[in-house]
């Protein structure tokens, strides 16, 4: 009796494995909700669903959704979509989206758009309602040497042909800064930016900044204007120092090289001296040698002894003070 209540249980649980197997790889009621939505899936395409490793519930309320709202979609597009790596219910939300607004996409353009990792559905919605996106604050010098530092709002619109493909953002952003230091380097005068910002703007759009991207620029707006730094004055005077500098640099040179000059004058002023002293300590000699050889006699001697005591009282009552007079350079 034992062993007949194990063989039963045995069997049922084997019977509700077969069940719940037959079931997750037949969905019968997935089958019944698309025959009465109108749509046409064969239950054998729902079996080879799963047997892809493809969720038929994912397939099946998609193409309901679709069909529900006139869009003429197969399950085996939006199967190769989900295999691709797709998000199905995006693509179809964002097709349904782009048809009440009479937004021309087709399946093929959502689906490259989803695999390309752009939010299909945000790219239509922002098609019906555009974005505005602000721009950092943007420092550029008027030719009158003032800085001005401007914001803009930019409005853009997603360009659906572009956005496979298309700058994003950032690209934007970047041109419309480029453009907006353009134009105020362009301004003879800071008060003219001041008095008509509007100038940027116009100049900045008309350089059709959104070829290439994936948006369309609508409108760009000077949202505000600081004035910043005297950038002219600042560079005349980081100017004017550095004259300074190289002057007092080449000053400072001129004086090494008098100095120079002066101390070389000295030096050979130095040596003459030296020669001239040299000179006169031969001369004692020179006389001793002209006595003992017989040359001059003493009364010679006596008479140059005197002419030289002469020479120096004239130059005593000549000068008086003791003043040395300037030497001759040599």
């Amino acid at each position: 009796m034992g062993f007949d209540l194990v063989s039963l249980a045995t069997i049922l649980a084997l019977i509700i494995i077969g069940i719940a197997t037959l079931t997750y790889f037949v969905p019968i009621n997935l089958w019944i909700t698309a025959i009465f939505s109108g749509v046409r899936v064969g239950l054998l395409d729902l079996v080879f669903m799963r047997i892809r490793k493809v969720p038929p519930r994912i397939i099946v309320e998609s193409l309901i959704t679709s069909t529900k709202a006139g869009l003429n979609l197969t399950s085996s597009d939006l199967e190769t979509h989900y295999l691709a790596g797709g998000h199905v219910p995006s693509v179809i939300k964002a097709l349904i989206s782009a048809d009440k607004a009479n937004i021309k996409l087709t399946f093929k353009q959502a689906a490259a758009i989803d695999l390309a990792g752009r939010n299909v559905f945000d790219a239509v919605q922002m098609s019906v309602n555009p974005k505005v996106i602000n721009t950092p604050p943007v420092a550029a010098v008027a030719q009158d040497g003032i800085q001005l530092i401007a914001k803009a709002r930019v409005t853009v619109r997603a360009n659906i042909e572009q956005l496979v493909g298309g700058a994003g953002e950032e690209t934007i952003l970047a041109r419309v800064g480029e453009g907006i230091v353009t134009s105020i380097g362009s301004s003879q005068s800071h008060k003219d930016v001041l008095e008509n910002p509007d100038k940027i703007s116009k100049l900045v759009l008309s350089k059709g900044l959104d070829s290439g991207t994936a948006f369309e620029i609508l409108s760009i707006d000077i949202a505000d204007i600081d004035v910043g730094e005297n950038v002219g004055a600042k560079l005349q005077i980081d100017q004017a120092s550095a004259d300074l500098k190289v002057a007092e640099a080449k000053a400072e040179e001129r004086r090494a090289m008098a100095v120079a000059v002066e101390q070389e004058m000295k030096a050979k002023s130095q040596a003459a001296r030296a020669k001239v002293i040299e000179s006169e300590s031969e001369v004692p000699l020179a006389m001793a040698e002209a006595l003992r050889s017989g040359k001059i006699g003493i009364l010679d001697y006596y008479k140059l002894q005197n002419l030289q005591a002469d020479t120096e009282m004239r130059e005593a009552i000549a000068n008086p003070m003791g003043v040395k007079k300037p030497e001759s350079p040599k």
